[in-house]
């Protein structure tokens, strides 16, 4: 079931869960995976930067994707396959494709700078993976310092074929968002999925730009589902309320650094995975700064149950 430009909804950023000995713990990817379905989500995207992809080894990539795979069942599993070289992300991307994925993200290295290196650097991308692969572009300058104005963007999705969705989570990127929209209407830009990252820090007005639905790693994937579908039905003051009431701790984890360990915290929390754990290097959480997550949650199960956890 193949990745296409009229993917919707919402697709979970999956952590990669670790035993506090580094160990993958694949009793929690299978938790997990049975968690974002119970949900709602659409898919899940795996092996991304809250995955901790670029810490694991070529064959426990394979491996945590296949898992991820097989435990989805109809649900869509998109694999980040970026890497170093082509050859590793040739590897990884047929890998996942055979075990089932839907589609491979790719994301830009952090050395390109102009807009032919960018263009370009896709190009060969696509034709290293293979035409026969959906893959979603990953739009995010924040962190990977490559920055895509909505004119290369549209270059680079006319150029391939096989991109079928952008992840974006430019910041401020409401103004991209309705471009690429306006490209579409006037015909300069051919149908594509836009899903939104980010954290999920500007959902609520992502979706009323006309983005199809949300890609990223919130605690609390059920309250993503909830904003995605409110919105589609109009129901925009609802949306706000409900998403209002989780900003503050969408906020929190949005800190450089220390988000990771945040989401696994409460992750933990909710019983979906057995440790917090990153592979080193990773960060870890004061006890003054849980204290702070677990006042957030509080304040957030004034309003949504979901939060009441102990």
């Amino acid at each position: 079931m193949k990745l296409t430009h009229e993917a919707s909804g919402t697709f979970a950023i999956a952590p990669t869960p670790f035993f506090d000995d580094g160990r993958i713990d694949y009793d929690s990817i299978d938790r997990l995976t049975d968690f974002y379905a119970e949900v709602g989500c659409n898919g899940v995207t795996v092996l991304g930067i809250l995955g901790e992809a670029p810490k694991l080894e070529g064959n426990e990539s394979i491996d945590v994707a296949t898992r991820f795979i097989k435990r989805a069942k109809d649900k869509q599993i998109i694999v980040g396959v970026s890497a170093p070289g082509f050859a590793q992300m040739r590897t990884l991307a047929r890998a996942s494709m055979d075990a089932g994925a839907a589609a491979v993200m790719i994301a830009p290295p952090t050395h390109l700078r102009t807009d032919e290196q960018i263009t370009g650097y896709f190009r060969q991308a696509s034709e290293a993976i293979g035409s026969d692969v959906p893959w979603v572009l990953q739009d995010y300058p924040l962190t990977l310092t490559v920055v895509m104005t909505p004119s290369v963007i549209r270059k680079i999705v006319m150029d391939n074929p096989s991109c079928v969705m952008l992840k974006h989570e430019d910041w401020p990127g409401l103004e991209k968002i309705s471009a690429l929209r306006g490209f579409q209407k006037d015909g300069s830009l051919r149908p594509l999925s836009i899903l939104v990252g980010n954290g999920g820090l500007f959902l609520d007005f992502e979706m009323e730009r006309g983005v199809d639905g949300a890609m990223t790693g919130y605690a609390f994937p059920d309250l993503l589902v909830d904003v995605v579908n409110l919105s589609k039905a109009g129901k925009r003051d609802a949306a706000h309320d409900l998403f209002d009431a989780h900003l503050p701790l969408i906020r929190y984890e949005q800190q450089p650094g220390v988000g990771l360990a945040v989401r696994k915290y409460v992750l933990k929390k909710r019983g979906k995975i057995a440790s917090d754990a990153q592979r080193k290097p990773g960060s870890s959480m004061s006890v003054l700064a849980r204290s702070e997550v677990d006042y957030l949650l509080s304040r957030v199960g004034r309003i949504d149950k979901r939060a009441n956890i102990s």
